[in-house]
């Protein structure tokens, strides 16, 4: 009988484990809203991933776990663009530039890092094909999956909690006017402050998350950080819903940028923090 499915009926973490049991050999192919995984197994065990068409060249997955400079990632894409993974591998290693073990753990990072993304897919269809391999050329690893499973459980935990205090990404925010609100303790991440840039009753959640390119396991953790902390609240969004802004559209002359904080809340809120600040 063949593996297919949808991910409504089946999560990513079920997909795993019902891989692991079996002792699966083959790619899971994930058909998401945006692009198109493969996972390939050997045995149960991971052994490739790739997220559509993203660069996922030797020398471009040492580069993101910074086992190489950019400046030696470009003169590697210039002098052996050519070479296979495999090649390049054992030049690096025969010139002692890297271990094997920086390769094989930057690798396989490197595909733990696109399953930790294809947990937060709901949506889409997946399909089992046991003849499917890694190209020839690609580093592969064979890396168990129960820590990988614990953590998808533990993070499909956390997203239902979520799912629960912030039930639609269609709502809106707007800053408490509470007057106990207790700033002491308050300390704002980068992807915090981005977030409160475009607090407006006219902008959703949904929309504030594609403005700041994050899926909805990160705009609905920070959203919730910015709840407890008790510096906004849920509201109904204001008039007709504006377009989430894409890099296309504001790179279009005349095109219309998603509104940011309204500046006399802005700066309410930034006086705030300040007077907490000093108060230390």
């Amino acid at each position: 009988m063949a593996l297919k499915g949808n991910l409504r009926d089946f999560t990513i973490t079920q997909l795993l484990n019902l891989v692991n049991l079996a002792r699966k050999t083959g790619s899971l192919i994930i058909e998401g809203p945006t692009d198109v995984a493969q996972v390939t197994f050997r045995d149960g065990k991971l052994a490739f991933a790739r997220l559509g068409q993203t660069d996922s060249s030797l020398a471009t997955i040492l580069h993101l776990n910074q086992k190489i400079t950019a400046g030696q990632y470009r003169v590697i894409k210039e002098r052996a663009g050519k070479m296979t993974d495999k090649e390049l591998g054992l030049l690096l290693i025969n010139a002692g530039y890297l271990s094997q073990e920086d390769i094989l753990g930057s690798v396989q990072q490197y595909f733990i890092a696109i399953i930790r993304q294809l947990y937060t897919w709901v949506d889409g269809f997946f399909r089992f094909q046991p003849d499917l391999m890694p190209p020839e050329d690609k580093i592969t690893v064979r890396l168990d999956l129960e820590n990988l499973i614990i953590e998808g459980s533990r993070q499909m935990k956390e997203q239902e909690q979520l799912q629960e205090e912030i039930p639609s990404l269609d709502m809106a925010l707007k800053f408490s006017e509470r007057p106990g609100t207790n700033l002491r303790n308050v300390s704002l991440s980068v992807e915090e402050w981005r977030v409160v840039s475009y607090i407006n009753p006219k902008n959703t959640i949904r929309q504030i998350a594609k403005a700041n390119k994050m899926n909805d396991l990160a705009i609905r953790r920070v959203v919730f950080s910015l709840l407890q902390a008790g510096l906004v609240q849920l509201a109904r969004p204001e008039g007709m819903p504006v377009a989430p802004v894409t890099s296309s559209s504001s790179s279009r002359p005349g095109a219309a940028p998603l509104p940011v904080t309204n500046k006399e809340e802005q700066k309410s809120l930034v006086n705030r923090l300040i007077s907490r600040i000093r108060s230390l």
